[in-house]
């Protein structure tokens, strides 16, 4: 029992040792010899990332706030999440759940029946546009922008605030895997009838 076990002994540190950095191996400082030196600028650079982080899409990023409960709830009635969850890139303008309390009464519910699916997908498009738009390619500008649904809705970056039709943009850039969120405090209500 005694040879076994030593020769298990001798295996487990031959395989352990295997598995250590050569010692002749280029350290951080010999990839970088001005380090050793002490001259300004020779710090140290870490070594390059090799794994990518993929981002959340839109929908994963709206799914996973307690915020956006009612919103999440009309994308999948309107039969748009695997849009959304697609390549894009799509900028959305996410209204809260506050900011549903302002819609006029019953016009959600209305507009949730299976009978309005198309006004509905015409609702929740309007809060989405087609390309990865930041607040820094809005700021001065004040321009009508056509939603994914061919709906035009007035972006005005011109004063100290975003502003999307009547609503404020209160937090921006939300970066997504296939795009960007940003939260709007109200409600955006398309035309309906073109």
């Amino acid at each position: 029992m005694k040879p076994l076990f030593l020769t298990a002994l001798a295996a487990s540190a031959l395989m352990l040792a295997a598995c250590s950095p050569k010692p002749d191996a280029p350290s951080d400082r010999m990839a970088n010899p001005a380090a050793e030196t002490g001259m300004p600028g020779a710090e140290t650079v870490p070594p390059a990332m090799t794994e990518t982080v993929e981002l959340p899409t839109v929908t994963d990023i709206l799914g996973s706030s307690p915020d956006f409960t009612i919103l999440v709830s009309a994308i999948d009635a309107a039969g748009m999440t695997n849009t959304l969850s697609g390549d894009g890139p799509f900028t959305v303008f996410a209204p809260t759940n506050e900011a549903f309390d302002g819609l006029p009464d019953g016009l959600l519910d209305e507009l949730m029946k299976p009978e309005n699916k198309d006004k509905l997908s015409l609702f929740v498009g309007y809060h989405v546009l087609n390309g990865k738009i930041m607040s820094k390619d809005l700021i001065g500008k004040a321009e009508a922008v056509p939603s994914i649904n061919n709906r035009d809705m007035l972006i005005d970056a011109t004063g100290d605030e975003i502003m999307v039709n009547t609503a404020s943009v209160s937090m921006a850039d939300i970066a997504a895997g296939n795009g960007v969120v940003h939260v709007i405090d109200q409600v955006l209500v398309p035309r309906f009838e073109e």
